[in-house]
């Protein structure tokens, strides 16, 4: 099981969750951030005081899936939220100890997208 974190451009929000839902991933958390990634950093002065300017809307994805679900996550991620710009934002992936369902009490894989048919 990962957890996928994935930060993106706020205007790209409907583009990744339309991607997402094709790839049949359901599930996720979004929180709107601010952020500084590698663009160009802004500083101004301003009474004498320097003040790095720069923290730009951004839109943060989580995602828990079970393991045949992490590359289809990314590449639905990757291809629905590039504009070839900087801060398009990042993708990260984590490793998953426990994931528990309040509501049902089912544990890890059943708790989260569920796995493919076939058992890939």
């Amino acid at each position: 099981m990962k957890l996928i974190v994935a930060i993106v451009r706020p205007e790209k929000l409907n583009d990744v969750l339309e991607a997402l839902f094709k790839a049949e991933v359901r599930g996720l958390t979004i929180t709107r951030v601010l952020g500084h990634g590698g663009g160009t950093e802004r500083v101004e002065t301003y009474r004498g005081t320097t003040v790095k300017m720069g923290l730009y809307d951004k839109v943060k994805l989580e995602i828990g899936v079970s393991e045949p679900f992490v590359k289809p996550t990314i590449e639905a991620i990757l291809s629905s939220a590039r504009t070839g710009e900087v801060g398009d934002g990042k993708i990260f992936v984590l490793p998953v100890e426990k994931v528990i369902r309040i509501r049902t009490g089912e544990e890890d894989e059943a708790a989260v997208t569920p796995v493919k048919p076939g058992g890939e």
